[in-house]
Protein backbone atom coordinates (compact mmCIF):
# COMPACT_ATOMS: atom_id res chain seq x y z
CA UNK A 1 0.00 0.00 0.00
CA UNK A 2 2.45 2.14 1.03
CA UNK A 3 4.33 1.68 -2.64
CA UNK A 4 1.41 2.45 -4.40
CA UNK A 5 1.10 5.70 -2.82
CA UNK A 6 4.52 6.51 -3.20
CA UNK A 7 4.13 5.81 -6.71
CA UNK A 8 1.24 7.90 -7.28
CA UNK A 9 2.63 10.71 -5.50
CA UNK A 10 5.30 10.41 -8.21
CA UNK A 11 2.86 10.82 -11.01
CA UNK A 12 -0.08 12.14 -10.52
CA UNK A 13 1.37 15.79 -9.69
CA UNK A 14 3.57 15.86 -12.92
CA UNK A 15 0.25 14.73 -14.92
CA UNK A 16 -2.03 17.36 -13.54
CA UNK A 17 0.89 20.09 -13.93
CA UNK A 18 1.54 18.75 -17.55
CA UNK A 19 -2.29 18.60 -18.49
CA UNK A 20 -3.15 22.00 -16.80
CA UNK A 21 -0.72 23.54 -19.38
CA UNK A 22 -1.84 21.75 -21.94
CA UNK A 23 -5.14 23.27 -21.87
CA UNK A 24 -4.41 26.50 -21.08
CA UNK A 25 -1.65 26.34 -23.97
CA UNK A 26 -5.07 26.22 -26.27
CA UNK A 27 -6.61 29.00 -24.45
CA UNK A 28 -3.88 31.40 -24.55
CA UNK A 29 -2.97 31.29 -28.45
CA UNK A 30 -6.73 31.06 -29.13
CA UNK A 31 -7.11 34.65 -27.23
CA UNK A 32 -4.03 35.37 -28.94
CA UNK A 33 -5.44 34.66 -32.29
CA UNK A 34 -8.79 36.62 -31.54
CA UNK A 35 -11.05 34.03 -29.92
CA UNK A 36 -11.83 35.10 -25.87
CA UNK A 37 -14.16 32.33 -25.20
CA UNK A 38 -12.01 30.47 -22.70
CA UNK A 39 -11.06 33.53 -21.24
CA UNK A 40 -14.80 34.34 -20.71
CA UNK A 41 -15.27 31.02 -19.29
CA UNK A 42 -12.44 31.51 -17.08
CA UNK A 43 -10.37 28.72 -18.50
CA UNK A 44 -7.37 30.93 -18.68
CA UNK A 45 -6.53 29.61 -15.29
CA UNK A 46 -4.01 27.31 -14.02
CA UNK A 47 -6.07 26.77 -10.97
CA UNK A 48 -6.14 22.79 -11.52
CA UNK A 49 -9.57 22.49 -9.99
CA UNK A 50 -10.96 24.61 -13.08
CA UNK A 51 -9.45 22.09 -15.21
CA UNK A 52 -9.27 18.38 -13.87
CA UNK A 53 -11.40 15.85 -15.26
CA UNK A 54 -12.02 13.05 -12.04
CA UNK A 55 -11.78 9.75 -14.85
CA UNK A 56 -9.54 11.09 -16.99
CA UNK A 57 -7.02 13.41 -15.15
CA UNK A 58 -7.00 11.28 -11.62
CA UNK A 59 -8.62 7.98 -12.28
CA UNK A 60 -7.61 6.56 -15.87
CA UNK A 61 -3.77 7.51 -15.43
CA UNK A 62 -3.27 5.93 -12.35
CA UNK A 63 -4.64 2.73 -12.94
CA UNK A 64 -2.94 3.13 -16.14
CA UNK A 65 0.46 3.72 -14.46
CA UNK A 66 -0.06 0.63 -11.66
CA UNK A 67 -1.11 -1.60 -14.57
CA UNK A 68 1.81 -1.12 -16.82
CA UNK A 69 0.71 0.47 -19.86
CA UNK A 70 1.31 3.94 -21.27
CA UNK A 71 0.00 6.58 -18.62
CA UNK A 72 -2.16 8.81 -20.88
CA UNK A 73 -5.18 11.45 -19.66
CA UNK A 74 -7.66 14.55 -20.00
CA UNK A 75 -8.58 17.42 -18.76
CA UNK A 76 -12.03 19.24 -19.07
CA UNK A 77 -11.31 20.65 -23.06
CA UNK A 78 -10.19 24.37 -22.86
CA UNK A 79 -13.52 25.59 -24.83
CA UNK A 80 -12.39 27.29 -28.44
CA UNK A 81 -14.92 28.81 -31.24
CA UNK A 82 -12.53 28.85 -34.56
CA UNK A 83 -15.33 30.32 -36.58
CA UNK A 84 -14.38 33.80 -33.51
CA UNK A 85 -10.37 33.48 -34.60
CA UNK A 86 -9.36 35.85 -37.02
CA UNK A 87 -8.18 33.18 -39.40
CA UNK A 88 -10.11 30.23 -38.51
CA UNK A 89 -8.15 27.74 -40.96
CA UNK A 90 -4.25 28.42 -39.64
CA UNK A 91 -5.81 29.39 -36.07
CA UNK A 92 -7.07 26.17 -35.06
CA UNK A 93 -3.68 24.59 -36.47
CA UNK A 94 -1.55 27.17 -34.19
CA UNK A 95 -4.25 26.29 -31.38
CA UNK A 96 -3.97 22.37 -31.27
CA UNK A 97 0.25 22.68 -31.74
CA UNK A 98 0.11 24.85 -28.75
CA UNK A 99 -0.75 22.16 -26.34
CA UNK A 100 1.84 19.57 -27.49
CA UNK A 101 4.42 22.12 -27.83
CA UNK A 102 4.30 23.15 -24.09
CA UNK A 103 4.49 19.78 -23.27
CA UNK A 104 7.56 19.63 -24.97
CA UNK A 105 8.88 22.73 -23.40
CA UNK A 106 7.72 21.65 -20.33
CA UNK A 107 9.59 18.38 -20.45
CA UNK A 108 12.69 20.39 -21.29
CA UNK A 109 12.60 22.39 -18.20
CA UNK A 110 12.14 18.92 -16.44
CA UNK A 111 15.31 17.72 -18.24
CA UNK A 112 17.07 21.11 -17.29
CA UNK A 113 16.12 20.63 -13.54
CA UNK A 114 17.08 16.92 -13.82
CA UNK A 115 20.37 17.37 -15.00
CA UNK A 116 20.95 20.43 -12.56
CA UNK A 117 20.00 18.11 -9.74
CA UNK A 118 21.99 15.29 -10.71
CA UNK A 119 25.10 18.17 -10.83
CA UNK A 120 24.91 19.82 -7.41
CA UNK A 121 22.91 16.75 -5.67
CA UNK A 122 23.69 14.18 -3.55
CA UNK A 123 25.79 11.18 -5.02
CA UNK A 124 23.04 9.07 -7.66
CA UNK A 125 22.68 5.32 -6.47
CA UNK A 126 21.62 3.54 -9.88
CA UNK A 127 19.82 0.98 -8.36
CA UNK A 128 18.04 3.22 -5.69
CA UNK A 129 17.51 6.92 -7.21
CA UNK A 130 16.11 9.65 -5.28
CA UNK A 131 12.24 10.52 -5.53
CA UNK A 132 13.50 13.89 -6.78
CA UNK A 133 15.31 11.76 -9.47
CA UNK A 134 12.47 9.51 -10.13
CA UNK A 135 9.32 12.50 -10.11
CA UNK A 136 11.15 14.44 -12.17
CA UNK A 137 12.04 11.57 -14.83
CA UNK A 138 8.74 10.61 -14.96
CA UNK A 139 7.76 14.26 -15.53
CA UNK A 140 9.60 13.88 -18.64
CA UNK A 141 8.18 10.87 -19.85
CA UNK A 142 4.51 12.07 -18.83
CA UNK A 143 5.08 15.30 -20.84
CA UNK A 144 6.44 13.79 -23.93
CA UNK A 145 3.77 10.83 -24.15
CA UNK A 146 1.19 13.26 -23.34
CA UNK A 147 2.45 15.58 -26.24
CA UNK A 148 3.01 12.35 -29.16
CA UNK A 149 -0.56 11.14 -28.38
CA UNK A 150 -2.05 14.11 -28.74
CA UNK A 151 -0.17 14.42 -31.81
CA UNK A 152 -2.20 11.53 -33.32
CA UNK A 153 -3.93 12.55 -36.50
CA UNK A 154 -6.77 11.15 -35.00
CA UNK A 155 -10.13 13.03 -34.37
CA UNK A 156 -10.66 14.82 -31.53
CA UNK A 157 -6.68 14.81 -31.28
CA UNK A 158 -4.75 17.95 -31.46
CA UNK A 159 -3.17 16.68 -34.37
CA UNK A 160 -6.38 15.69 -36.16
CA UNK A 161 -6.84 19.74 -36.27
CA UNK A 162 -3.35 20.25 -37.83
CA UNK A 163 -4.04 17.73 -40.42
CA UNK A 164 -7.30 19.31 -41.29
CA UNK A 165 -5.82 22.90 -41.43
CA UNK A 166 -3.40 21.44 -44.05
CA UNK A 167 -6.05 19.56 -46.13
CA UNK A 168 -7.84 21.01 -49.38
CA UNK A 169 -11.26 22.68 -48.18
CA UNK A 170 -13.30 19.54 -49.98
CA UNK A 171 -11.37 17.07 -47.78
CA UNK A 172 -10.93 18.46 -44.52
CA UNK A 173 -14.79 18.85 -44.42
CA UNK A 174 -14.96 14.96 -45.21
CA UNK A 175 -12.46 14.62 -42.59
CA UNK A 176 -14.10 16.34 -39.99
CA UNK A 177 -16.63 14.33 -40.27
CA UNK A 178 -14.73 11.64 -38.13
CA UNK A 179 -14.73 13.78 -35.57
CA UNK A 180 -17.06 11.99 -33.06
CA UNK A 181 -15.69 8.56 -33.81
CA UNK A 182 -11.98 9.53 -33.37
CA UNK A 183 -11.21 8.74 -29.39
CA UNK A 184 -13.43 5.49 -29.64
CA UNK A 185 -11.17 4.30 -31.99
CA UNK A 186 -7.69 5.76 -30.71
CA UNK A 187 -9.25 3.89 -26.86
CA UNK A 188 -9.49 0.55 -28.70
CA UNK A 189 -6.45 0.46 -30.74
CA UNK A 190 -4.29 1.37 -27.47
CA UNK A 191 -6.43 -0.75 -24.47
CA UNK A 192 -9.06 -3.09 -26.07
CA UNK A 193 -6.90 -4.60 -29.28
CA UNK A 194 -4.09 -5.28 -26.77
CA UNK A 195 -6.27 -7.05 -23.77
CA UNK A 196 -8.04 -8.91 -26.72
CA UNK A 197 -4.59 -9.57 -28.98
CA UNK A 198 -1.56 -9.58 -26.69
CA UNK A 199 0.58 -11.48 -28.91
CA UNK A 200 -0.25 -8.55 -31.59
CA UNK A 201 1.98 -6.08 -29.14
CA UNK A 202 0.51 -3.09 -30.71
CA UNK A 203 2.47 -1.28 -27.92
CA UNK A 204 5.50 -2.26 -27.56
CA UNK A 205 6.07 -2.00 -31.73
CA UNK A 206 4.15 1.32 -32.47
CA UNK A 207 3.37 3.71 -29.18
CA UNK A 208 7.09 2.30 -27.48
CA UNK A 209 9.72 3.19 -30.12
CA UNK A 210 8.93 6.95 -30.92
CA UNK A 211 7.96 7.73 -26.74
CA UNK A 212 11.80 6.13 -26.35
CA UNK A 213 13.17 7.68 -28.98
CA UNK A 214 12.00 11.44 -28.13
CA UNK A 215 12.83 11.08 -24.22
CA UNK A 216 16.17 9.83 -24.91
CA UNK A 217 16.87 13.06 -26.96
CA UNK A 218 15.55 14.72 -23.59
CA UNK A 219 17.61 12.57 -20.86
CA UNK A 220 20.40 13.39 -23.14
CA UNK A 221 20.25 17.03 -22.15
CA UNK A 222 20.12 16.06 -18.91
CA UNK A 223 23.02 13.93 -19.00
CA UNK A 224 24.98 17.13 -20.53
CA UNK A 225 23.83 19.70 -18.09
CA UNK A 226 24.77 16.87 -15.33
CA UNK A 227 28.33 16.22 -16.84
CA UNK A 228 29.05 20.40 -16.92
Amino acid sequence: MQETIIFAALIIPGLIIAIVFHEVAHGWVALMLGDPTAQEQRRLSLNPIRHVDLFGTIILPGFLALSGAPVFGWAKPVPVNKWRLRNPRFGMMAVAAAGPGTNFVLALIGAVVLGLALRFGAPINPAEPSLVILALANFIAINIFLALFNMLPVPPFDGSHIVEGLLPRAAARVFNRLRPYGFFLVFGLLLIVPWLFPELRLIERIVLPPVEWVQERFLGVAGLIAEG
